[in-house]
């Protein structure tokens, strides 16, 4: 035991000095080719431990984010994911993991269309046809905002506070670049030359952005956040999820713990729906409002998306992915 927690000890240390080398301004290759000659693998939650250290003992979080692409350049493939635990489809972790799936298809997509803008169509046909993939790159909001408002406050209840942050930081960067990048997608009369220089300034960073993501998450995030969080907690975080809304995916699967324990349910509303003439408890409104012969979809004041329903007689398909 003593020599698994000395081998921990070194890797973070070593691990340690390296990151400290890159925010001094060192060659991200040779500390790669450093951390290759002298760690094989490195612990997912290491990596997290790691980065918890040295924002407490002063590192600044603006500086950790600003550097954050480079830790993952550096790290890759050098994290040991062969501890993950294994999920139920339809777990959240298995949802995040999914709309990763998708995001990275939308995200080559693109890519290629940029590689051949102007060649195979029209460059007006190009423009379209990334705006389409831009629009649904925005859908990634949703994801993002369902660690920043139901993952991230479990792990910071759970004391860790610094990757969080930083990650939230990352999120917000890409949703401007992804905004910014349809705002110049709708520009009229925009020549050739100037697309590519846009896809080189905002396209081509975005894209990147996303799929970067996918890697911290699918690497660090998730099977960190699946060996910290309790049973109950993902299901709080299930249940709350489509207050949110998924991204770019509709799981067909409704996931519920394997073992239903009162810890499970004790966050849940169980209040019955007054109105003046009644009152009925959830199961019993969602029965009769997708028991009637119409479709439903209910639009907010802020023109979002809440409500709609899932009856026999479909007049048209809705995933819940339009919520919100």
């Amino acid at each position: 035991m003593s020599e698994l927690l000395d081998n921990s000890k070194h890797r973070k240390v070593k691990l340690k000095e390296l990151i400290l080398a890159l925010h001094e301004g060192k060659d991200p290759k040779k500390v790669k080719a450093e951390l290759k000659e002298s760690l094989s693998q490195i612990p997912y939650g290491e990596v997290v431990e790691v980065e918890q250290e040295l924002i407490e003992e002063g590192l600044p979080e603006e500086e950790v984010l600003r550097l954050c692409d480079v830790h993952s350049e550096v790290l890759e493939g050098r994290i040991d994911l062969s501890a993950i635990k294994i999920i139920p489809p339809g777990h959240p972790v298995d949802v995040f993991r999914q709309e990763n799936k998708f995001l990275l298809e939308v995200v080559n997509e693109a890519r290629n269309k940029i590689k051949n803008l102007g060649k195979e169509l029209l460059l007006r046909e190009d423009i379209i046809a990334l705006t389409a993939l831009f629009n649904q790159l925005m859908d990634v909001d949703k994801h993002y905002q369902r660690k920043e408002y139901l993952l991230f406050p479990y792990l910071e209840q759970k004391g860790i506070t610094g990757p969080p942050k930083v990650m939230w930081g990352k999120h917000d960067e890409i949703r401007e670049l992804i905004k910014g990048s349809l705002e110049v997608l709708h520009t009229k009369d925009i020549s050739l030359e100037e697309m590519k220089a846009v896809a080189d300034i905002l396209l081509l960073p975005a894209l990147k952005g996303v799929e970067d993501m996918t890697g911290k998450e699918n690497e660090v995030l998730f099977p960190m956040s699946l060996d910290t969080l309790t049973e109950a907690e993902w299901y709080q975080i299930h249940i709350q999820t489509m207050d949110i809304g998924y991204c770019l995916y509709d799981p067909p699967f409704d996931w519920k713990p394997s073992d239903l324990t009162d810890e499970v349910f004790e966050n849940q509303n169980t209040d019955q729906i007054k109105l003046p003439s009644g009152s009925f408890s959830n199961e019993e409104l969602l029965a009769i409002l997708n028991t009637l012969p119409v479709d439903i979809t209910f639009v907010d004041k802020n023109d979002k998306v809440k409500f709609f329903s899932q009856g026999k007689e479909r007049i048209f398909t809705r995933s819940r992915s339009i919520i919100n």
